[in-house]
């Protein structure tokens, strides 16, 4: 008798084969062949599976959001406003291995992503959720008297957006100055401006 295949278990695992790939060599070492490699299937086996190199790539950047998503669904619950915003923000930086890993994955994605549409597109759509879901947890914060500021308040999500990757490329590119206590401290100093009462 024939061994039946899970295609979606076979799919998820060439996903994170690639993953492990890019954050270990890169994005531009992860051809279709490093992959298989990687995942202990010959070059053949992909194809059944992915169209192509670049739709393993955009499966795992989605697989990634995925987990992501499901991670803050947890994190979020019960909290609004200022409480939910500081968690959101919190946890966008790489204050663990697991974060650390996202956040490799995330701006290895980046330069590739300027050159691809289909991965460009999955990012601009990402980022879109993430800045509208910012905007909306500064506005309830607003609401509350939470926060006090006098700025646009679509300015100030871009603000913390940018310090949010900011910080992280920093994190990822020189960890012995920029660890992870430092991290959320100056995340969180930024917030508490905007929950200060302005003179």
């Amino acid at each position: 008798m024939p061994k039946m295949v899970d295609h979606e278990e076979r799919r998820e695992e060439v996903v994170a084969a690639a993953c492990r790939v890019i954050l270990r060599e890169g994005i531009e070492a992860a051809t279709t062949r490093a992959i298989a490699r990687e995942a202990g299937y010959s070059n053949g086996v992909l194809t059944h599976y992915f169209a192509d190199k670049d739709e393993i790539l955009l499966s795992a950047l989605r697989s990634s959001h995925r987990r992501i998503v499901a991670r803050l669904r947890g994190k979020l619950a019960g909290r609004t406003g200022y409480a939910a915003l500081r968690e959101l923000l919190l946890d966008n930086l790489p204050l663990d291995d697991e974060r650390a890993r996202e956040t490799g994955l995330e701006v290895g994605f980046w330069s590739r992503s300027l050159t691809s549409t289909a991965l460009l597109e999955v990012q601009r759509e990402e980022a879109a959720e993430l800045r509208y879901l910012v905007r909306s947890l500064l506005g309830a914060a607003a609401e509350a008297g939470e926060i006090t500021t006098g700025e646009d308040l679509d300015d100030v999500a871009e603000r913390l957006l940018a310090l949010v990757d900011g910080l992280s490329v920093r994190r990822l590119l020189y960890p012995d100055v920029l660890g992870a206590e430092r991290l959320e401290r100056l995340l969180t100093a930024e917030l508490d401006r905007l929950a200060a009462t302005p003179s």
